[in-house]
């Protein structure tokens, strides 16, 4: 009979040799955690292959697409660049500052007859426009100047009377600003020049503008009907525009219909699709000219855009008098008056007296509210 220690003994073999694996159960251990090894380097391998070609496409994307886009950056600056010439004047108050705080800025905007019906001469200005762009009351006030106003020309005074569109004629764009400046007593911060020729190639750019008529008349071969919508090419718009003699409230008849086509260019012209448009920038660079800077427009774009969500238009208006053979109108102190706080109220400054152009004092009151 065997001892206790001896039954002892065996159990604790039993025991240690149960706990013990075999060489064949060793082997098939071994495998299964290499094939589990090769699971999960196929799967890593799989996740670092998918995110490589989303990655590669990513950065495809961005350099395409950043190549497109600094490419129109470029075209877009190129054309800005071209159009830019300096007023080379004094501005009546720190238009960068102005711009660069989103308060509210004046442009003038003018149309010369250079360039219209086969016209190739430096000509005076059909087209007299102070826009104010208020973003901070998401705001734009539009006022057409009378061409035929009674003014003295800023810098040739000696010729007084003169009519308002003559001072281009004189000087340029910086003498209409400042005639303009000292007439009103508003200050003008920038300016826009385009000849009416280019208003027809801009037209066309842009793919033409939808206008309702506001009378029926026929010219220049283009006939319109009051009230009834019309999509205008440049040549039919330009037609609408220029008639004047059978419109039966004259000049102002016109300004009227001036400002509805050139709002319609302007809100046509700020859509994104335009700005990268190439045959836009194009017809831009050739037909306008502006002391906007690229960076200016960059602003404007980026800042003011909110001001065109509504507008408010409007006409300094005179009565027609005979001055030394010459037809003028002539406003009254009232009426220009009223224009004049019409826009200062639109810059947010403070109610001031309009402008005399006969003054000695060119300076114009630019304190705010």
């Amino acid at each position: 009979m065997p001892s206790n220690n001896q039954n002892h003994s065996d159990d604790h073999f039993t025991k240690t040799s149960a706990t013990i694996p075999s060489r064949r159960e060793t082997y098939r251990n071994q495998k299964a955690r290499k094939a589990q090894k090769q699971r999960h380097a196929k799967a890593s391998s799989k996740r670092r292959g998918c995110f490589f070609w989303t990655l590669l496409v990513i950065v495809v994307t961005l350099i395409f697409g950043g190549h497109y886009a600094y490419k129109k950056y470029i075209s877009a600056k190129k054309a800005a660049d071209s159009i830019y010439n300096s007023s080379n004047i004094t501005k009546a108050r720190d238009v960068n500052s102005t711009l660069k705080d989103g308060h509210p800025i004046s442009v003038l905007l003018m149309g010369t007859d250079t360039g219209a019906l086969g016209r190739t001469f430096k000509g005076r200005t059909d087209t007299m426009i102070v826009a104010v762009l208020n973003p901070e009351k998401k705001k734009m006030t539009v006022v057409s100047l009378p061409r035929d106003a009674e003014v003295a020309i800023s810098g040739h005074e000696e010729y007084f009377p003169s009519k308002l569109n003559s001072a281009y004629e004189y000087g340029g764009s910086a003498t209409a600003v400042k005639t303009v400046q000292k007439y009103l007593n508003v200050p003008i911060d920038f300016y826009a020049t385009i000849n009416m020729g280019g208003l027809e190639k801009l037209i066309n750019a842009v793919g033409g503008v939808d206008v309702d008529p506001l009378l029926t008349f026929t010219y220049d071969g283009q006939s319109f009907e009051k009230g009834k919508k019309t999509h205008m090419n440049g040549k039919r718009a330009l037609a609408y525009v220029r008639m004047r003699y059978d419109d039966p409230d004259g000049d102002y008849g016109r300004q009227a219909r001036q400002r509805q086509v050139l709002t319609q260019v302007a809100f046509k012209g700020a859509d994104l699709t335009n700005l990268i448009n190439e045959k836009f920038l194009s017809t831009i660079s050739k037909q306008m000219v502006t002391d906007l800077s690229f960076d200016d427009l960059v602003i404007l774009g980026s800042k003011y855009r909110v001001a065109t969500h509504d507008m408010q238009t409007d006409s300094l208006r005179g009565q027609g008098q005979m001055i030394n053979g010459e037809s003028f109108e002539v406003p009254t102190t009232e009426e220009k008056q009223r224009i004049t706080d019409l826009l200062r109220s639109a810059l947010n400054l403070k109610q001031a007296s309009t402008g005399n152009t006969l003054s000695d004092s060119a300076q114009v009151d630019v304190e705010g509210n």
